[in-house]
């Protein structure tokens, strides 16, 4: 991953995010990388998730290194891969927030901004770029 992280989202875990084996079900891991990606976007002024320019999710990419259990605070990290055209690689890291050495997940994400009503892709905006340089 290049540089440091573009962001860092520290979350509870819940019970309710538990399976039937005690540990949190790895589908909720993805809605834990979504709520770090959303809350970077909704720091980035001049972003709104309701412009008619926002980004889909096409790709991801999840390496499942250790169970989370329950009570837990993880660590989301992210990182920016690659900036493309109208689309970005965002890495991601997800640790204990205490300990970053507990290592629970890592692996990447591709985004593409797309016009919402057309459904084809555009650039990305200016404000994206700029957020992806800090």
């Amino acid at each position: 991953m290049q540089g440091g992280p573009i962001a860092r989202v520290v979350i509870s875990v819940r019970w309710g995010d538990m399976d039937a084996f005690n540990h949190v079900n790895n589908a909720q891991y993805l809605r834990y990388l979504e709520e770090a990606r959303v809350q970077w976007l909704a720091g980035i002024p001049g972003v709104s998730l309701a412009d008619r320019i926002a980004p889909v999710l096409v790709a991801s990419n999840v390496n499942y290194r250790r169970p989370i259990e329950w009570p837990n605070e993880i660590a989301v990290e992210l990182f920016i891969e690659k900036i493309g055209n109208s689309s970005l690689t965002m890495g991601h890291r997800m640790s204990s927030s205490t300990d970053g050495a507990v290592l629970y997940s890592d692996g990447n994400v591709v985004m593409v901004w797309i016009d919402t009503q057309t459904g084809k892709s555009v650039p990305l905006p200016e404000a994206i770029k700029a957020a992806c340089a800090v």
